[in-house]
């Protein structure tokens, strides 16, 4: 039978890329969004030869979560891509609580649960492999998009602990992605489609994606994907956090496309 993969955040950019990966790799695979789109996801990968099943759920829920898990049918999760995310544009005291609330939810809560789950049963049998999509907004105080930045830093700081956590299983590999801006739907679901960041050119998705996956598969740590990005990675290390928010206000701050 063939290994099995859990991959969300699916239906579009760097998760539906990530599927199709898996599938060329021979995984059968459980795709889950928050979107009816999922199943059109499914059905372009199920062309490749393998088992796709598509859950849509809100992974920012723990029935969500249960509901995507239910999904496999009790067969062991070998290989895992947490890669479902919420960004939030605007300044933080324009946005509605349930809105920020999500993105928290989202990314913190429905991502540990998820990772806590999977990884139990990795740890016991001592294999798998897993990856998550953190981001290089994880370094950089991010003004105008404050709550996402922030839920960032906590997973990249989240797995870095976490992997220390279970290093005694030699068999399980925990892998941080951490792209940058990246061609997809993210900028105009976070209402950004008005910033700098929002309309300047932004990374393929394919490609980051290929970096993820190969990081994975070596079982690297951690890969900041784009030499571009390395370097405002390099550069957060050093400079004032007052001075980077400064400068993420300019990328991201509503109007600033102009």
């Amino acid at each position: 039978m063939a290994q099995l993969a859990i991959i969300t955040g699916a239906s579009t950019g760097i998760g539906f890329e990530l599927a199709h990966l898996a599938a060329d790799a021979g995984f059968d695979l459980v795709i889950a969004a928050d979107e009816p789109l999922i199943e059109s996801a499914a059905a372009d990968i199920r062309a490749k030869g393998v088992s796709v099943t598509s859950v849509e759920a809100d992974l920012s829920t723990i029935d969500g979560v249960d509901r995507l898990l239910a999904a496999t049918n009790g067969r062991p999760v070998d290989l895992l891509c947490a890669n479902a995310g919420r960004g939030l544009g605007h300044g933080f005291l324009e946005q509605p609580v349930a809105e920020w609330r999500r993105v928290v939810d989202t990314n913190i809560v429905g991502t540990l649960y998820l990772l806590q789950r999977v990884l139990k049963e990795m740890t016991a049998r001592n294999a798998g492999r897993v990856l998550v999509t953190g981001s290089i907004a994880g370094f950089i105080p991010g003004s105008f998009q404050a709550v996402y930045n922030g839920t960032k830093a906590f997973i990249d700081s989240f797995t870095d602990a976490l992997r220390d956590e279970i290093k005694d299983s030699d068999g399980v590999t925990l892998t941080n992605l951490m792209p940058g801006p990246t061609d997809t739907e993210f900028f105009d679901r976070a209402e950004m489609d008005d910033t700098s960041v929002g309309t300047a050119r932004k990374d393929d998705p394919a490609k980051v994606a290929r970096d993820g996956w190969d990081a994975l598969m070596a079982g690297k740590p951690h890969i900041v994907s784009g030499w571009k990005n390395k370097l405002q990675v390099a550069a957060a290390h050093v400079l004032p956090a007052s001075l980077l928010a400064h400068e993420h206000r300019g990328m991201a701050e509503p109007g600033s496309d102009r």
